[in-house]
């Protein structure tokens, strides 16, 4: 067989080599902090890490032993699509312990991560050129995942009179504007850290059901909530799409394992598409899961923490120079206004993190709109990170 000469340099410069006009969707901003963050690390500079939602805290001791066991005595290999049978029979078991509700297993998905679990949720329900309502703001990749699968994301403004949350009426006149495929809610909220009251969120799903509206809820900061208990939205509807993760709660950011609760006529279809996206979810991160749920107690000691770091920054950065922010109800979020400082809230985080070493996500990762006014501070870190921190963001706005 006759080998091809080399292609000539007119015909290499034929070869297309630019990116797909799907993967134009902006950078997940809190990504760069980290990585210039990292840049002053490696130079030696001590830096206090607020700019992304991981805990500094490991994973359960009982998902580390489970893992651990698993390398030694079992073989790895692939699981079913739809997630180890017992991990799937845990997760439901999980909603009863603690919401009270009968869950079927068949009706859980395990996932790559809540990431996977948007994915999954997003080509399962809607088509290229669907509208889907998220609030302003928000978590960024549910506009740029949507935006990358041909969807389109429809902001919905949220203010201090609606306590931050979309109401019933700015749903319905969203979707008088252009009907909508679906509907997008968190509680916690990333970044704000506010959350819906049981009423509000029960309304919300009437409101969306009504409209022929398909309802999303993110729940993956559930077990992190400190102003009154979460309500998940699979007790109030068969007909919503809950995600959820191990990420938060659990500690388990690098595990990359998470969950959907799906009503029962998309659970094929998610299994279809993780079949053929991804097989399924690593098997070790499964086994560590379900052995999660037996670290409950120990998990509780590290949401004490937040509290704890909760209470250091709503006493300290008023004091420090910092007085308004939104509520601080769950996750472990503090959204805070610096429009007395800045109207570009991505210099000023640069030069907070340049001269302080306080590394801070500027708000417009979260809102392309407002965000300018505003600074996300992750208190996931320890007790002392937040103390020193409230030391150096005071020194800096005395500075100017």
């Amino acid at each position: 067989m006759s080998l091809s000469l080399p292609l000539t340099p007119d015909a290499v410069a034929a070869v297309p080599t630019n990116a797909s006009r799907r993967s134009e969707i902006a950078p997940f901003i809190v990504m760069d902090v980290m990585e210039r963050a990292a840049r002053i690390e490696a130079t030696g500079g001590h830096v206090i890490h607020m700019e992304v939602g991981q805990p500094a805290a490991s994973a359960p001791h009982a998902a580390r032993e489970a893992a651990r066991r698993a390398l030694e005595h079992g073989r790895i290999g692939y699981t079913a699509a739809l997630g180890i049978p017992s991990l799937r029979a845990r997760i439901a078991r999980h909603y009863r312990e603690t919401y009270d509700l009968d869950l079927d297993p068949s009706r859980v998905v395990v996932t790559t991560g809540s990431s996977a679990g948007f994915v999954l949720a997003f080509l399962s329900m809607f088509e290229p050129g669907d509208r889907v309502a998220i609030a302003n703001p928000g978590y960024p990749p549910y506009r740029h995942i949507l935006t990358a699968l041909g969807c389109e994301p429809v902001l919905i403004e949220t203010d201090a009179a609606s306590r931050w949350v979309i109401t019933p009426q700015a749903l319905a006149d969203a979707h008088a504007q252009g009907p909508l495929k679906g509907v997008l809610v968190a509680s916690p909220a990333n970044p704000t850290g506010t959350m819906m009251r049981p009423e509000a969120l029960a309304e919300l799903i009437a409101t969306a059901e009504g409209l022929g509206i398909r309802f999303i809820s993110d729940e993956i900061y559930h077990g992190l909530d400190y102003a009154f208990p979460a309500t998940t939205a699979a007790a109030l509807s068969p007909n919503v799409t809950v995600i959820h993760s191990f990420s938060k709660y659990f500690c388990m950011t690098g595990w990359r394992v998470g969950w959907m609760v799906l009503p029962s006529p998309l659970v094929r279809a998610a299994e279809r598409l993780q079949q053929n996206l991804t097989i399924s979810v690593p098997t070790l991160s499964q086994i560590a899961a379900e052995a999660a749920f037996d670290g409950a107690a120990e998990m509780e000691e590290v949401k004490h923490g937040y509290e704890e770091n909760r209470r250091i920054l709503t006493a300290g950065l008023p004091a420090a120079g910092l007085p308004e922010f939104l509520p601080v109800d769950g996750a472990f979020y503090l959204y805070a206004d610096v429009s007395r400082f800045t109207d570009d809230s991505a210099a000023f985080a640069r030069r907070l993190l340049d001269e302080a070493h306080v590394a801070a996500t500027p708000g417009v990762d979260f809102d392309p709109h407002r965000g300018h006014h505003y600074l996300r501070l992750s208190y996931a870190g320890s007790a002392m990170d937040m103390r020193e921190a409230v030391a150096r963001i005071g020194d800096f706005l005395r500075r100017g």
